[in-house]
């Protein structure tokens, strides 16, 4: 009798005390040898990529500015219209996004929202745990054997019936991060073909037998050709599986300044498999930071929650989304409410609340077909917005908006901001980056902080803002100029504070000492480190 065949991956860095259970339903035999396909296939690929966003910010660093691509003008003047929508995602009027541990993946499908962004991403640390943990749950949901009750608290959950339950669209990680723990020929895969091999090789079919079918949100794209990337990962994964090809549905979330500028190039190398686009703001904000670091003060954002989305060049990204979305057929999603309503406050919970709404009302007389909420009460909130807009009607697809004309200067006016840096605002920044940091290491991505839901994205204008003004020299309204002292000043008085507060148990238990140290690490460096959850991750207990 011949020996097995050795597996094609590597299962490496795991304690064995850690490994999670019902491991081997996720990595089977077969799962393992998909994922090998996918990364000898397209990693080399992907890691071009990821050295051409190197060249392209350097030519931003020389030229500070940005334009449309005078090479694909024929596809922005073309005809064409990207893959009807299937009926499991016409309606997308309220999305709620979250990580996929258990009790969040029934609250999410039970929320009454219509879509739920099952998060491997900004909302989820990478622990091992998170990474096969999700999968099952995901897989549990669809199996409806997910119902469970909760140890500390005694409480029971359950789904509700099928045809109340939102549709799934899983995020998984963007093209930058590797998987630790998979090897194979002895380089890590990227965990983005991880989180979409796993979800897609367990569960296309039986979406498919459930009348839905494998739906994605693409992070952190920043040109075309990675969403080529993409459709080619797309059409081989369906091949390969025995899937029909346009089954996949992919929205992309224009999170980074440089894909502002290809929006419809996106849509179209995406056209069989295009869902939508997706309008957020940290990610957005992080990488104008990121991308127009050195370009002088003219680039320099004030605190993060001066730049709301009605700032000029914000109205500008945003209204050239839904234009672009309606001209090919695409839904236009917006932003998130982040507010976590407060159990005990209910004066805060008002004035929130009409905030919200306020939000998601603009949002849906623009021309948004949808938007996001962290958070199961704020459904009805932001439902009542786009109901009020859309009545019985599905989306709003058939508004146009020819109205907008967006200039390429128009996405890059940071300048028409009045509003300056403040002294709160760099202590703001400070406390959330410690904060979330240190959940982070703990294996926690979506972390409630002064009473706002908070991802990784995040953490990364927090700390992006501090690099910002301390190398633009910024003087701030009590007259102090950024400085790493003063950055360093601020973090321990706020490290000092949170183990007052906590007491000397808890904060020993924690990583606070790791958080904070690790912010300053990324906030001070004269090298900026493109992402913080890169050297996080070296990190990451699990």
């Amino acid at each position: 009798m011949s020996a097995p065949a050795p597996s094609p991956l590597e299962i490496v860095g795991v304690d064995p005390g850690q490994r999670p259970e019902r491991q081997d339903e996720v990595l089977t035999g077969a799962a393992l040898e998909f994922i090998a396909a996918l990364h000898r296939r397209f990693t080399p690929r992907r890691d071009e990529l990821l050295a051409r966003r190197a060249e392209k910010r350097a030519e931003i660093a020389r030229t500070s500015t940005l334009d449309f691509l005078p090479e694909t003008a024929h596809v922005r003047e073309g005809d064409w219209r990207v893959a009807d929508c299937p009926p499991a995602l016409l309606d997308r009027r309220v999305e709620i996004t979250g990580p996929t541990d258990r009790k969040m993946t029934i609250n999410a499908l039970n929320s009454g929202a219509k879509v739920w962004l099952a998060d491997f991403e900004d909302a989820s640390a990478p622990t091992w745990e998170n990474v096969i943990g999700g999968q099952l749950n995901l897989t549990d949901a669809y199996e409806r054997r997910i119902d469970f009750t909760d140890e500390r608290t005694g409480k029971s959950y359950a789904l509700r019936p099928a045809e109340e339950l939102a549709t799934v669209v899983v995020r998984p990680r963007g093209w930058h991060m590797d998987e630790r723990h998979l090897v194979c020929d002895g380089q890590p895969v990227p965990g983005a073909l991880v989180d979409f091999g796993l979800y897609f090789f367990h569960n296309a079919q039986r979406l498919l037998d459930l009348g839905k079918g494998p739906y994605f949100y693409l992070p952190k794209t920043e040109s075309h050709l990675e969403a080529r990337l993409w459709n080619e990962v797309f059409v081989f994964a369906q091949d390969y599986c025995g899937i029909p090809q346009g089954t996949v549905r992919a929205t992309v979330l224009i999170e980074t300044i440089t894909a502002a500028y290809e929006m419809e190039e996106i849509l179209y190398e995406l056209r069989d498999h295009a869902a939508g686009l997706n309008a957020g703001r940290w990610d957005y904000l992080f990488s104008i930071v990121k991308n127009f670091r050195d370009a002088g003060s003219r680039f320099v954002l004030p605190d993060r929650n001066a730049v709301t989305m009605t700032a000029p060049f914000m109205r500008a990204y945003t209204e050239l989304l839904v234009r672009t979305c309606h001209k090919r057929g695409a839904h236009a999603i917006g932003g998130m409410a982040a507010f976590i309503p407060s159990r005990k406050d209910a004066k805060v919970n008002e004035v929130a609340f009409e905030k919200v709404r306020a939000d998601k009302d603009r949002e849906a007389e623009d021309g948004f077909d949808g938007s996001w909420v962290a958070h199961p009460d704020l459904v009805p909130v932001a439902k009542a917005s786009f109901d009020a807009v859309l009545g019985e009607r599905p989306n709003q697809k058939e508004r146009l908006r020819e109205d907008v004309d967006v200039k390429a200067s128009d996405l890059i006016a940071v300048d028409s901001l009045e509003a300056r840096p403040t002294f709160e605002g760099l202590r703001n920044a400070v406390q959330v980056g410690i904060r979330y940091i240190e959940a982070w290491l703990r294996g926690l991505g979506a972390v409630a902080i002064f009473n706002l839901m908070e991802d990784a994205a995040t953490a990364e204008i927090s700390r992006s803002q501090i690099w910002q003004w301390i190398n633009a020299g910024v003087v701030l309204d009590t007259g102090q100029q950024v400085t790493a002292e003063l950055a360093r000043q601020v973090a321990a008085e706020e490290l000092a504070a949170i183990r007052a507060q906590i007491g000397e148990e808890a904060f020993a238990a924690g990583c606070w000492q790791q958080a904070h140290d690790l912010l300053l690490r990324v906030a001070l460096d004269e090298e900026y480190e493109d992402f913080l959850t890169t050297p996080a991750y070296e990190i990451l207990r699990g």
